[in-house]
């Protein structure tokens, strides 16, 4: 393959996003089925709450203080008319009314009860919508800029990378549990609008002298309560690497990231341990 992959040839004025095919679409629905008798067998007593903690964070729920919260993914921002409509009905029925958009482009609830969520997570599958890799250790929701796809100084649109990249993590065997979360975003402008430099990976796409494209990479980037910017480790990698060489960092940090103590697990302290 010689030219960037892309979804589609993208109509004037489209937005474009990807659509489930016949196997996705069980996966998922197999997926709800399955969180569907793990509640049943927890809240029937069946499972502790250790036993239960990780197959709650695995579709993406927390309990807080008063009540559970349920975050749903919405790959790199983006929603469809019919998504948005059953986003709205998930808060009228099963919540208070509205919900929490995250900085990540993910949706919150913060008030539905327990033995409510395997519902909402049906409802949810009806629209090609999930909570996997939500929470939890692992890769979570790929995220870009909000204009993508429309704005004036963009040099490539970054969805087709980030629905690349989030068929790549969904359901890596390799990359479920990881030291500590771990957050990808790609940035398609000249302004930084992702927010790539404070990600664990951030891309950067861009051409070289012969017009060929590629990315810059970032990595150890991030906020909290140890704010550092990303460090620049490739200035131009080829596009056809891409995955390959996204696989290569996180092989590094599942194997020497921190898992001792959590507020130094993220690959910021390890690139600042290994440099």
């Amino acid at each position: 393959m010689t030219q960037p992959p892309c979804f589609m040839t993208k109509p004037e004025n489209r937005t474009y996003m990807y659509v489930y095919d016949d196997y996705d679409q069980k996966i998922i629905e197999d997926r709800v089925k399955q969180f569907r008798d793990q509640t049943r067998r927890y809240l029937a007593g069946e499972l502790s709450e250790e036993e239960f903690r990780p197959l709650r964070l695995q579709n993406g729920l927390y309990v807080q203080r008063f009540a559970p919260m349920l975050r749903v993914a919405v790959p790199y921002g983006q929603l469809t008319s019919r998504q948005a409509r059953m986003m709205a009905k998930i808060a009228r029925d099963y919540d208070k009314g509205y919900a929490h958009i995250s900085t990540r482009q993910n949706v919150q609830f913060n008030w539905p009860a327990l033995e409510d969520v395997p519902d909402i997570l049906a409802e949810l599958a009806t629209v090609q919508m999930h909570a996997i890799q939500t929470s939890g250790n692992c890769l979570r929701n790929v995220t870009t800029d909000q204009f993508a796809g429309v704005a004036a100084d963009e040099l490539v649109d970054p969805r087709p990378w980030c629905e690349i990249v989030r068929q790549w993590t969904t359901f890596h065997p390799e990359f479920a549990y990881l030291p500590r979360k771990f957050k990808i975003a790609i940035n398609g402008s000249t302004s930084d609008r992702a927010a790539i430099e404070v990600h664990d990976i951030g891309l950067e796409p861009l051409r070289n002298e012969a017009g060929e494209l590629g990315f810059r990479v970032l990595v150890g980037g991030g906020l909290g309560r140890t704010p550092v910017v990303g460090a620049f480790i490739n200035e131009f990698l080829p596009w056809q690497d891409l995955l390959s060489y996204l696989d290569a960092i996180l092989r590094v940090y599942n194997r020497y990231g921190r898992r001792d103590n959590k507020y130094k697990a993220r690959i910021k302290i390890l690139v600042k341990a290994l440099t």
